[in-house]
């Protein structure tokens, strides 16, 4: 039977899960037959020892809610020098007692081929001070797992589980993931005055697991929020990445301006609070990112596009002006792209992105303004967009205008959009034309000995024609042959076979962007 170990009184109290969690309880017996072999191994090695060992924090929880752990994470009475003296190969670079115990994991059994896999494997730590918010004065080891679970941030995440499938709760963490609260380890003010980035942890794991967080660590947040200063942003952003690839982006975002924390973070975005639209947009432009970046999330689309969304009209409360009198709009936003655009740079700048994630989010912000005037657009501007984004980023610039809609509780892919997506599949295709010939002009020249002119363009045209027929005669070969047969006829009967091959071309084209436009729905 799995049994659940709870501290009360400083005494461990056993007792079944049944009466209270019986739908837990199942999961939980099946806990142990879920963790890989690599983790069994390191736990299996470590108690063979004589020591104990736990799995603990994330991936825990993560396994009670059926959820795939993406880290593993051990902890232990051993100490570091008596963990690395147990594995053949273990990396120990840090002053908190964390040894990276390096495990071969298979790939593919039947490929036979393997990685390495390094699993975290931590002393018992006992709480010490936090003197600048961030790091322990001082790192002290226990022989009791209590002492580290009582430092643990939050109580969904102070759960410990070992291979007898022992689970030690001592703060209620099973009842707050059933109750899908989060919950602070003690007294909530001292979690995050010992490291202030946990207030931001809170958001990020309230996006991710769909939990709320209790009036206690709300309050918390609320008191403490200006410690987040003392925070780099390397951290920052790394937490911030997070929250903005949850399933509920738009959410973590409101509840940084709810908790007092975006204002040191992102305070550009504040300025958008109230900021009033007018036209067709019926949200002011806080409320427009926030759905736009819901949208980017309820798609699954990666974290640049997520972001652009994000910050797509950024710029516009810097950019706002009173319409002319008797303008359709009351507010002009002109420009305001650009100004964005700046703005992102510096933000992104400011929270240690790389310079691959600042350029391309600030050319789809750049750029999420071609799309909005359906009349205006030709297949040549499509192209010159193609060309001034590049290939690679034109459909995730449709996927920012997609969501720049979405925002405004515009249909997702109206008859506009479907018109763009096939005028942008029509510009991206490889047109039908000579060039796909394995044989050009140059080649005639030096090696069959054809003169330049319109012979020679009737001849191109009627290869074209031939291999458009059948592909399989594009060679070199065949179209040599053919060409020396074309040269001896007359201008006139030339010239014939060369239009019958450029009209065979324009009719092919036409059938392909008809098929595109019948794909989009466009007539």
């Amino acid at each position: 039977m799995v049994e659940h170990v709870l501290a009360k009184d400083e005494t461990r109290v056993r007792f079944s899960l049944a009466a209270h969690f019986s739908k837990m309880e199942k999961n939980l017996k099946n806990l142990i037959s879920q963790i890989p072999k690599e983790v069994s191994h390191v736990t299996n090695t470590l108690e063979g020892a004589g020591f104990e060992a736990y799995l603990v924090g994330g991936c825990v929880r993560d396994l009670i809610m059926g959820r795939e752990p993406k880290d593993w994470d051990i902890t232990t009475n051993a100490k570091p020098e008596q963990i690395m003296g147990l594995f053949e190969k273990t990396i120990y670079e840090n002053s908190f007692g964390t040894v990276g115990v390096v495990v071969t994991h298979d790939l593919s059994a039947q490929a036979g081929t393997s990685e390495n896999m390094i699993i975290e494997v931590t002393p018992y730590r006992i709480e010490a001070k936090y003197s600048d918010f961030r790091h322990p004065d001082e790192v002290k080891f226990s022989d009791n797992i209590e002492d580290d679970l009582k430092r643990r941030d939050f109580t969904v995440n102070a759960l410990a589980l070992n291979s007898k499938g022992q689970l030690i709760d001592l703060f209620n963490g099973l009842k707050d993931i059933k109750d899908k609260t989060l919950k602070a380890v003690g007294h909530a003010d001292d979690r995050f005055k010992e490291d202030a980035l946990r207030m931001l942890r809170a958001i990020r794991f309230a996006c991710q697991l769909d939990f709320s967080v209790s009036y206690e660590v709300t309050e918390s947040i609320l008191k403490n929020s200006e410690l987040i200063k003392e925070i780099s942003f390397e951290r920052i952003r790394d937490e911030f990445v997070k929250i903005i690839l949850s399933k509920n982006p738009a959410s973590g975002i409101l509840m940084l301006q709810k908790f007092n924390l975006l204002k040191n973070i992102i305070p550009e975005l504040e300025e958008g609070i109230g900021c009033e639209q007018g036209g067709e947009h019926i949200y002011d432009v806080w409320n427009h990112l926030l759905m736009a970046l819901q949208h980017a999330a309820d798609k699954n689309w990666p974290l640049e596009i997520r972001l652009s969304a994000l910050f797509h009209d950024i710029g516009k409360p810097r950019s706002r002006r009173v319409a002319p009198s008797g303008a359709k709009k009351k507010y002009t936003f002109y420009g305001h792209e650009v100004i964005g655009a700046r703005m992102i740079e510096k933000i992104m700048e400011r929270l240690k992105f790389s310079k691959k994630e600042i350029d391309l989010v600030e050319k789809l912000v750049r750029n999420h303004m071609f799309f909005s005037d359906t009349e205006l657009i030709t297949l040549s501007a499509v192209r010159r967009i193609i060309t001034k984004v590049g290939k690679e980023n034109i459909w995730p610039l449709m996927n920012v205008r997609e969501c720049d809609r979405v925002g405004m509780k515009k249909k997702e892919a109206p008859y506009r959009l479907r018109k763009y997506f096939a005028m942008i599949e029509e510009a991206l295709r490889d047109p039908i034309s000579v060039g796909q010939l394995k044989i050009n002009g140059e080649y005639m020249i030096n090696q069959l000995d054809i003169n330049p002119g319109p012979r020679m363009g009737w001849i191109l045209n009627a290869l074209l024609e031939e291999v458009l027929d059948a592909p399989e005669k594009n060679t070199v070969e065949h179209l040599s042959e053919l060409t020396k047969s074309l040269n001896m006829l007359g201008d006139a009967e030339l010239r014939t076979l060369g239009e019958r091959g450029k009209e065979k071309k324009e009719e092919l084209e036409e059938e392909e962007v008809a098929k595109l436009h019948e794909k989009h729905g466009v007539l």
